[in-house]
């Protein structure tokens, strides 16, 4: 796996624990929306690029 990726993914994986915790928590949906966004981002720019790039 590149570092790259892995970083990529860790993220990814980071935020959407974070949306969990922000869910639970009830608060702010754009916050949640913004996360989410992000979240997709991140895991979809590590698995593409460990797909194309390696």
């Amino acid at each position: 796996m590149n570092g790259l990726s892995t970083v990529l993914i860790f993220v990814g994986l980071f935020l959407v624990g974070g949306i969990f915790s922000f869910a639970k928590q009830g608060l702010s949906k754009s916050l949640i929306v913004l996360l989410s966004i992000g979240a997709g981002m991140c895991l979809l720019a590590g698995v593409i690029r460990l797909d194309y790039w390696n």
